[in-house]
């Protein structure tokens, strides 16, 4: 079994990527139908989202209709296993390699992350279906209904920096996306694995963290030991900015 996420785009960005070997769940399993969404308690304001067409230019046009479930209940937090020095006006072209990374080495049919946060803060759309609506993703093995994946750009194994403007991205961007369901980050939330390649046989109804690592539901190191540690301090601060105490 793959126990981490394995090095690739070190040069080329022509990549593994964090989210290996990825239930390709988009293209093979029925939606969930999507629930009108009512008034919730603990509502987080929704942070400034970069466009998905501010890096699609110059790929594949058409993408398969998006899949989704009824709410996003939790969020997996990942890393792209990716080169960390970069300049942030180039992120539009690292989104670019690692989606043509995942649908040509891994013949998927979109990126899998629905978001992708960089170093400067700056919150990107990746999986296509709208960044309100619950877009079932391809970012956790056996994990991706009802759940978002967000992706850390950069390499954050241990003793590496996590810079402050990232985790305070991924607060927010998990604050707003959890609170739309009323789901407090802090929390744990019942999860099914729908596949056996998780940490879980395939079936199995687990308790897992709302604001989870990609570790907690698949055997590897991602998203890295330094960003692991920061999560529950990114818990707290996502919980406060839908002002819970």
């Amino acid at each position: 079994m793959l126990l981490g996420c394995l090095p690739g785009l070190a040069a080329s960005l022509t990549l593994m990527t964090c989210p290996s070997r990825v239930e390709q769940t988009v293209s093979i399993l029925r939606p969930h139908p999507v629930e009108a969404r009512s008034a919730v308690l603990h509502a987080a304001p929704r942070p400034r989202i970069v466009p998905r067409s501010s890096w699609t230019r110059a790929v594949r046009p058409s993408q398969p209709p998006p899949r989704y479930d009824d709410k996003v209940i939790a969020v997996f937090v990942h890393h792209t296993d990716s080169p960390n020095r970069y300049d942030c006006a180039d992120v539009p072209r690292i989104i670019r390699a690692l989606y043509a990374g995942q649908i040509g080495n891994r013949r998927w049919d979109d990126i899998g992350y629905n978001f992708l946060v960089d170093r400067c803060g700056r919150i990107y759309e990746g999986r296509a279906g709208g960044v309100e609506r619950p877009v079932t993703g391809a970012h956790t093995q056996g994990f991706n209904h009802r759940t978002a994946g967000i992706a850390a750009i950069g390499t954050f194994t241990a003793g590496v920096p996590v810079p402050r403007a990232m985790t305070d991205a991924i607060a927010a961007l998990a604050a707003w996306k959890l609170g739309l369901a009323d789901i407090d980050p802090r929390s744990r939330v019942r999860l099914v694995s729908s596949n056996g390649k998780s940490r879980y046989k395939e079936g199995a109804a687990v308790m897992l963290p709302a604001l989870a690592g990609h570790r907690d539901g698949y055997a590897t190191t991602c998203p890295g030991a330094a960003l692991s540690a920061l999560l529950p301090a990114i818990r707290e601060r996502a919980a406060h900015l839908q002002g819970r105490r």
